[in-house]
């Protein structure tokens, strides 16, 4: 028995897995895998994302070990500009997979989140009080372990998705798509490099340590996935596409997939919610798949826990699927339209729509707002009507008062709800003592006269602002009760 089950020990899990765990929510990890996988998969961890890891004392480390890109060539000559973004990490950071999955189970570990693997779920059955789980473990044994919840992220082919008889609707976005690890003798600059022809496309991405990853897509040849590849069919299509092969030679990993765009019709099934590929799928453009998938697992893991733990209401759970749903659906779309674009034939409209990709990013709104939307930095969720504008947006990495001048997300890293208040503004006592165990009350470093309360996923739960002579008590009483629970019952109101 368990509070959280999470099946799949990809990022989005184990991300899961160490925020329930910080919280002191018990975790368990089903892996169906029995060993470390080496291949590479995603290449790119976006800004937003390196902002929730920010919030968890976790980009630091990640960012030492890949290599910072804020300029992507996309289609021939259009060159998007990242640098500008309003993050600490204006850029695109260039690394492969495993070292952010390293990163994050090494960090579930350490927060004493179980991790079991070579456990395959066979059978699933929920109740009103929690999930059992049929599992065949690496041995061939079986067992059943049960949970209040579980977090499915076990990817596209989700054992719990086919087990709940849910839908994943959709179509095919590319098949037969090559992509390989390699050296290359004659690189490119740093930065990210890609474009399409009328019979193919091409991506190089540089990690910064010597190896490149290279996806091609080659039109005329459209082979089964179990096709071999070979080295110098990646080499010709890249020539056809880049002009050049850049001299690539001993490939440390190579491999042929086909990709489609498909979501479920809800991220919540009961006790058992879907993240990740579990929920939605799409193709490589944009590098957005597992970066959506780790900010499903940011979304969620704090909601269980303040539901688990501090006695939130049940229905912060449902703003779950409320937030994550529509953010996968902006993400297959974004995916889709690129991929599109890059795929167009002469004289049709996804080649008129390439036409225009490629202007964007001379146009600096135009480019503004694809940088934004391609790191995430633009994505705000849903806020009920009448509320604060800024109900629901992402927050900035403000500066706070105090000894050294800490910021928000270092102050996010205890995984509590943080009160930015302005500096000169006064609450009352008994309101934060009833929520101390909750909220870590913080003075803003610099002139405003708001007050916001910022979730532990960096989005603003509530905001007001500040009318002399004070501030609002109801209000504010009212959005902790929702976000954080009850109030301790030995502080009277």
């Amino acid at each position: 028995m368990t509070d959280v089950l999470v099946v799949g020990a990809g990022p989005t899990g184990l991300l899961a897995a160490g925020d329930l765990a910080a919280a002191d929510v018990s975790c368990t990890v089903l892996e169906r895998r029995k060993g470390e996988s080496n291949l590479s998969r995603a290449a790119g961890v976006h800004a937003r994302t390196l902002e929730e890891l920010d919030a968890r004392g976790l980009a630091d480390e990640l960012v030492e070990s890949g290599l910072p890109v804020d300029k992507l060539v996309v289609f021939g000559r259009a060159r998007l500009d990242l640098s500008g973004l309003p993050t600490r990490f204006p850029y695109m950071l260039a690394v492969p997979q495993y070292r952010t999955e390293a990163l994050l189970e090494s960090r579930a570990r350490r927060l004493d989140a179980q991790i079991v693997p070579g456990a395959e779920v066979v059978g699933l059955r929920q109740d009103a009080d929690g999930v059992d789980l049929d599992v065949r473990t690496r041995e061939g044994e079986a067992r059943t372990y049960r949970a209040r919840y579980v977090v499915a992220a076990d990817g596209v082919h989700s054992r719990v998705r086919q087990l709940l008889g849910l839908s994943f609707p959709g179509r095919s976005a590319v098949r037969s798509v090559m992509l390989c690890d390699v050296r290359l003798a004659d690189p490119p600059p740093d930065l990210l490099m890609a474009d399409a022809v009328e019979d193919g496309l091409a991506f190089v991405l540089p990690f910064g340590d010597g190896w490149y990853r290279v996806i091609v897509w080659d039109r005329r040849n459209p082979l089964p996935d179990t096709a071999p590849v070979e080295l110098g069919e990646i080499r010709d299509v890249t020539r056809r596409v880049l002009g050049t092969d850049f001299g690539m030679h001993d490939p440390r990993w190579i491999s042929r997939f086909s990709s489609d765009e498909r979501q479920v019709p809800h991220y919540r099934a009961g006790r058992v919610f879907l993240a990740g590929d579990a929920a939605h799928v799409h193709s490589p453009a944009g590098g957005l798949g597992m970066n959506t998938g780790l900010q499903d697992a940011a979304n969620l893991g704090w909601k269980l826990a303040a539901v688990i733990r501090n006695g939130a209401p049940a229905s912060l759970l449902d703003t779950y699927d409320a937030e994550r749903r529509p953010a996968g659906r902006k993400a297959l779309r974004t995916s889709g339209m690129l991929l599109r674009a890059a795929l167009a034939r002469p004289r049709t409209p996804g080649a008129v729509r390439r036409a225009a990709l490629r202007m964007a990013p001379r146009i600096p709104p135009l480019a503004g707002r694809m940088a934004r939307s391609l790191s995430g930095i633009g994505l705000a969720y849903p806020a009920p009507r009448g509320s604060h504008p800024l109900t629901g947006r992402r927050a900035p990495d403000l500066p706070l008062a105090g000894p050294g001048r800490p910021t928000l997300y270092q102050a996010l890293r205890t995984r509590r709800l943080v009160l930015v208040t302005p500096p000169d503004v006064w609450l009352p006592v008994s309101l934060i003592a009833a929520w101390r165990d909750r909220v870590d009350v913080a003075a803003a470093g610099g002139r405003t006269r708001r007050l916001v309360l910022v979730r532990p996923d960096g989005y603003v739960a509530w905001a007001a602002d500040c009318a002399d002579p004070g501030v609002p008590t109801d209000e504010l009483r009212a959005a902790l009760a929702a976000w954080c629970g009850p109030p301790l019952a030995a502080v009277p109101l």
